[in-house]
């Protein structure tokens, strides 16, 4: 099986500063947070998805929503791209879903400013329909989504020549 992509740490500056934000972390518990975490990984030899863990405790109320720092970041080949989804257990369950539905990290993103942090957002649904509402309590290193890459083609006339920097909807700036 061909190999085109690697999974590695953002630095402990990048993931600090964003789980400060996005978690209300402290300095110290960010740190720490960092320091345990986890690269993406398959359970098995026939497993599509990279399961990502979560870098602390989450408690997520029906309706509520949280952009989860991951401290990640994926370098690889161009025509390839990586796609984040809930890890199924947690969507059946809980009805835990991806704000966006699906995550797409393209392969450009990995030299942004924020050196290609892979930041989650989440939303418990368990409110809506007829589930009723399911409070999500996981602890941190529990894998929480997972990433399958996926290559893709271009058309004949395709003339993009834009360079990213940053995350969510920076290439329509």
């Amino acid at each position: 099986m061909e190999r085109i992509a690697e999974f590695s740490k953002v630095s402990s500056e990048i993931f600090t500063e964003q789980a400060c934000e996005r978690l209300g972390m402290s300095e110290e518990q960010a740190k720490a947070a960092y320091a345990a975490i986890k690269l993406p990984k398959r359970a098995t030899a026939g497993s599509a998805g990279y399961d990502f863990y979560l870098p602390c405790d989450l408690k997520l109320a029906p309706g509520e929503t949280i952009s989860i720092p991951t401290g990640i970041r994926a370098k690889m080949d161009i025509a390839w791209v990586l796609m984040i989804f809930p890890r199924s257990g947690l969507g059946f369950k809980y009805r835990l879903q991806l704000d966006n539905t699906v995550g797409i990290i393209d392969s450009d993103y990995y030299y942004s400013d924020n050196e290609g942090h892979i930041i989650i957002k989440l939303t418990n649904c368990s409110n809506t329909g007829s589930s009723a509402g399911k409070t999500i309590e996981l602890e941190a290193g529990k894998g929480f989504a997972q990433g399958v890459f996926l290559q893709y083609g271009i058309t004949i006339d395709d003339a993009a020549d834009g360079i990213r920097n940053g995350g969510f909807g920076s290439t329509s700036k």
